[in-house]
């Protein structure tokens, strides 16, 4: 194949026909990229290529999953990545337009060891991507997609016979069936299904209803240009619509998805809503009294109470605190044998006997009708409620170019792990330790923390804070952790505060 050419831009003659791939879209644990700014078709191509050849390297049987997202643009992209595919030598089964995790299902239903979901997430239109791996349920992390980038970008993608194309019907259906199973809710519960028009549209409300839910529906129609707001159960603006849905509908609660499917995000039956490590607690709660002495990891963005929460401790729960990203997690969660994991970002991963391992929303949906059903005489504010009260802040990222925040967030982290060694105070408490696995987590002596670590996906850099004392602890917090942000002058604007 030809070389990626970094003069290749759009509206050229080159453009459509030589691959165009800025080496910033390898992320952490997926791939994606501005369409067609800083990949082009014969890019996907490349990348396809490249897979199927890392594929091969790696001894894996050639034989691949592949699916789409609800944008306009998935279907010609996944097109050309599975023309790179088939000419690497492997044998592609087409699925279709999907879910994220029903094209992870789709690995176990139709027993293949590959997978390629092309999904920009929750990103906004005008991004593309591929979320893919191949050992299932775990998808490409770090050493992987650094492999998979220097194949592509060094040209070194090898074509080889015996590439195959079929499309596989039926798997939709399959992988509600296995959601649902023969499970009926045995008390009333009226949910409102919030998917911002994005793919989850085609699955969640059937979903619900199969279950005996009452449904109200909330921009439910498919419609890829996201006329109300980017499906994205973290940004307030979805939270902030749900919660109205709730006031308006007296419903139980509201459940949300975002453009994959992979997330889930949850308001209360009185329109307040629960950041997802909050519900991760719900959730440990309820399956530790299932699963006693279970292990959990949630990742560094997540409430302290996994390790504090005196109900889990009796519980006999083992909490971990591990790297953001779900393909972090679901490496963690596999290697330490952790009943689940939970992501602030509303990712969580359920592994046996509850799931399998990937995050999935509508596996999360379905488990939060059951422990509904579990507590007939509990709404889920009084589970809220029924928490250790602490106050926490919204994931906020401020701008930092993805050129420049690995290198920034390295001088942040020195100057805060520095706050430390001095003996220096945060919002007028003792630094008990600041931990550095993913960014740097500054934890006070009454168990209060900041966090500042870089986005995998994003040109951002991301804060969040919580404190187990007041609504005025938590804004010092975040003051003093944002002073020394400021002291960078290559970080910009939070995308939002609190």
């Amino acid at each position: 194949m030809t070389k990626p050419l970094p003069e290749v831009s759009p509206n050229t003659w080159n453009f459509l026909r030589d691959p165009m791939i800025t080496p910033t879209g390898f992320r952490e644990y997926d791939a994606r990229w501005k369409y067609p700014e800083e990949i082009n078709l014969p890019g996907m191509t490349a990348l396809g290529l490249g897979l199927g050849t890392q594929i091969h390297k790696r001894g894996i049987e050639p034989v691949i999953a592949v699916a789409n997202d609800y944008r306009d643009y998935s279907l010609s992209i996944k097109q050309a990545l599975i023309l790179g595919l088939m000419q690497a030598g492997i044998q592609v089964k087409d699925i279709g337009p999907a879910l994220s995790p029903m094209a992870y299902f789709a690995q176990f239903h139709l027993d293949v060891p590959a997978v390629a979901m092309v999904t920009a997430s929750h990103n906004p239109n005008g991004w593309t991507g591929v979320k893919m791996g191949f050992e299932r349920p775990l998808t490409h992390g770090p050493d992987e997609m650094a492999e998979l980038r220097d194949i592509v970008l060094n040209g070194d993608g090898v074509a080889r016979p015996g590439g195959s194309y079929e499309f596989v019907d039926g798997v939709k259906e399959a992988y509600l069936d296995d959601l649902v199973g023969d499970f009926k809710m045995s008390r009333p519960l009226k949910v409102v299904c919030a998917t911002g028009n994005g793919t989850a549209s085609a699955f969640a409300p059937e979903l619900f209803k199969r279950m005996g839910v009452e449904v109200v529906e909330s921009h439910n129609e498919l419609d890829y240009t996201f006329p109300h707001y980017n499906p994205n159960p973290e940004a307030m603006e979805m939270l902030h619509d749900m919660s109205d849905s709730v006031k308006a509908s007296g419903a139980d609660m509201a459940l949300g998805f975002d453009g994959d499917g992979d997330r889930c995000g949850v308001v209360d039956d009185e329109g307040e809503e629960i950041f997802a490590d909050k519900v991760g607690v719900i959730m440990a709660r309820d399956l530790s009294k299932l699963h006693p002495n279970a292990t959990f990891v949630a990742d560094v963005k997540s409430t302290g109470l996994f390790a504090s929460d005196p109900e889990l401790k009796a519980n006999g729960v083992t909490a971990d605190y591990w790297k953001t990203g779900h393909s972090h997690m679901k490496r963690r969660v596999k290697e330490i044998g952790a009943l689940a994991g939970f992501e602030k970002s509303g990712h969580y991963f359920l592994a046996e006997p509850v799931g399998r391992g990937y995050d999935c929303g509508m596996r999360v949906a379905v488990e939060i009708c059951k422990l509904m059903d579990r507590n007939p005489d509990k709404s889920m504010s009084d589970l809220r409620k029924a928490l250790p009260k602490t106050w926490s802040t919204p994931t906020m990222s401020p701008y930092c170019a993805d050129t420049e925040k690995y290198t920034v967030l390295e001088r942040l982290v020195e100057k805060l792990a520095a706050k430390a060694e001095a003996g220096d105070t945060l919002a007028g408490r003792a630094i008990k330790e600041v931990v550095t696995v993913n960014g740097a987590r500054v934890i006070l002596d009454n168990g209060s923390w900041g966090l500042v670590r870089a986005s995998s996906n994003t040109p951002n850099l991301v804060v969040v804070c919580e404190s187990s004392e007041s609504e005025a602890e938590l804004r010092e917090i975040f003051a003093e952790i944002d002073a020394v942000i400021r002291t960078e002058p290559l970080v910009g604007d939070y995308d939002q505060t609190f």
